[in-house]
C-alpha cells in the first residue's frame, strides 16, 4: 500500500514540474460556462445518448471516450496533474485504489438533496462498492453479475431440465454428461476470470477479512472452493486448455453449460440462432448459499471540479429509472436502480428477469487496492494446480506466501 502511495507522488511531482499550472487550473477548463460539463467514460454509447440530457437540461455535456486498457493510466494522471472531468465512470474493482489516492468528491453530504441518490434505490452489494474510509464516492451507474447458461435439452436428458440446483446437483449431471464420449464435457467454467474463484468460495460460506490478511486463504472454507474447482478438470467435466468459442461448444453441446453475464444473452442468439428455444440462464447453483459477483460501474465527480452542482444533477438524472432503462436499451448494460426492474422490457424477459434475481444474491469484491493483483494471482495458482499437477495444499501454500509479500507492500 506504502509503494501505490509513492507510485502517485512520483506521477504527481513529474507532471507538476512539467505543467505547474495544469495542478492549480482544477477539472474543467476556466474558458467554459456552467452550461458545460465534462464526462469521462469507458462507454462510447454514452456520447449520444447525453444529448437527452442535454435537451431536457440545456447542459452541454462534453463526453470523452476512454478505452478500458488505458483508462487506468489516464485517471492516475488525471489524479496527479489534478486536471480531470467533472464526472468520471469507476469500475468497482478499481473503487480503493482511485479512492485512496483522493481522486474523488466525497458525496455523503450532497445525496440527500437529490432524489435518485437514495442508497435505498441501489442493490446493497452495489452501494457496499460505493464506500470507502467512511466515504461516499460515487452513484451505481450500472450493473452486472453472473449466472449459469445451460441446455435445456441436454439437461434434460441426464435428468436436469430446469439445469443443476446445486454444486452436488452440478456433479452428478457433469459426471454423466461427460460419461457421453470422447471430446464431451460439461461446463466450460471461467478460467482467466479472477472474481469465479471468489464467488465460488463465497458459496461455501467464506468471507475476505481485512483485518485477516493473508489468514484468509488458509480457511477451510477456501480450500473447499478450490478443490471443487480442482475436481472439475481432473474428472474430464471440463476442458483442460481452450478449445473451442464458447458459442460453437454450446451449440453443438460438447459443453452444455457455462457461467458468464448477461451480454452473452445476445451473443447466443446472434451465433447460434439454430439453438432458440432450446437453452436457458437459471442462478447459480448453491452450496451454503448461490452468490454471485457484483459487477459494474459508478459515477463520480471528480476531487477538484468546480462544477459539483451541475456534475450531481447529471448523475441523478443518469440514476434516474426511466434513463436506466433507456439506458438498458441502449447499451444493454443491467440497470442499478431496482426500481428500473419493474419495467416490462426487463420484468417480462425472463431470461434478464434472472439476472435480476441473481443480483439480489451477490456480493462485493474485497475493497482492497491489492485485490485485482490477488485475483491473478489466484488464476495462477489454479492453473499449477488444474494443468501442473501441483498438490493444493502445496499450491495453496505457495500462494499465501505470495500474497503475503503483496499485503506487505
Amino acid at each position: 500500500m506504502k509503494n501505490k502511495k509513492a507510485r502517485f507522488i512520483a506521477v504527481f511531482l513529474i507532471i507538476a514540474a512539467l505543467a505547474l499550472s495544469a495542478c492549480s487550473s482544477g477539472s474543467s477548463d476556466s474558458k467554459s460556462d456552467d452550461k458545460t460539463i465534462k464526462v469521462w467514460t469507458m462507454s462510447p454509447a454514452l456520447k449520444d445518448f447525453a444529448k437527452k440530457y442535454t435537451k431536457e437540461s440545456g447542459v452541454k455535456v462534453e463526453v470523452q471516450s476512454i478505452p478500458w486498457d488505458s483508462a487506468h493510466d489516464k485517471l492516475l494522471t488525471a489524479v496527479a496533474s489534478g486536471k480531470g472531468p467533472d464526472v468520471l465512470q469507476i469500475g468497482n474493482t478499481w473503487v480503493s485504489e482511485f479512492a485512496e489516492a483522493g481522486t474523488f468528491l466525497d458525496l455523503s453530504k450532497y445525496i440527500d438533496d437529490y432524489d435518485n441518490l437514495n442508497p435505498d434505490n441501489f442493490y446493497d452489494s452495489a452501494i457496499e462498492t460505493t464506500k470507502y474510509d467512511g466515504k461516499t464516492i460515487g452513484i451505481p451507474w450500472y450493473v452486472d453479475t453472473r449466472a449459469l447458461f445451460y441446455r435445456t435439452d441436454i439437461l434434460a436428458d441426464v435428468g436436469y431440465p430446469k439445469g443443476p440446483e446445486t454444486w452436488d446437483d452440478m456433479i452428478d449431471a457433469s459426471k454423466k454428461l461427460a460419461a457421453r464420449g470422447k471430446d464431451q464435457y460439461a461446463i466450460d467454467l471461467p478460467a482467466t476470470d479472477p472474481q469465479f474463484p471468489f464467488m465460488l468460495a463465497w458459496e461455501f460460506g467464506w468471507n475476505y477479512d481485512i483485518d485477516k490478511g493473508v489468514d484468509n486463504f488458509k480457511e477451510q472454507s477456501f480450500k473447499d472452493a478450490i478443490a471443487l474447482h480442482h475436481l472439475f478438470y481432473k474428472e474430464g467435466y471440463s476442458q483442460t486448455g481452450k478449445g473451442k468459442e464458447f458459442f460453437q461448444s454450446f451449440s453443438d453441446g460438447s459443453k452444455p453449460m457455462f457461467i458468464s453475464g448477461p451480454w452473452d444473452i445476445k451473443t447466443i442468439n446472434d451465433r447460434a440462432p439454430e439453438i432458440k428455444g432450446k437453452w436457458d440462464v437459471r442462478l447459480m447453483p448453491k452450496q451454503e448459499n448461490n452468490k454471485s459477483m457484483m459487477g459494474g460501474a459508478h459515477l463520480a465527480v471528480f476531487h477538484n471540479s468546480k462544477k459539483v452542482d451541475q456534475a450531481l444533477d447529471f448523475i441523478n438524472w443518469m440514476a434516474d429509472p426511466e434513463t436506466q432503462v433507456d439506458w438498458y436499451k441502449t447499451n444493454s448494460e443491467l440497470p442499478a436502480n431496482k426500481k428500473a426492474w419493474d419495467d416490462p422490457v426487463l420484468a417480462d424477459d425472463p431470461k434478464i428477469s434472472t439476472f435480476g434475481e441473481q443480483l439480489e444474491s451477490t456480493q462485493a469484491l474485497p475493497l482492497i487496492p491489492e485485490y485485482e493483483r490477488m485475483g491473478q494471482d489466484l488464476i495462477d495458482t489454479l492453473e499449477q494446480i488444474n494443468r501442473g499437477g501441483v498438490d493444493i495444499d502445496s499450491a495453496l501454500k505457495d500462494y499465501q506466501s505470495k500474497e503475503e509479500k503483496v499485503l506487505k507492500d
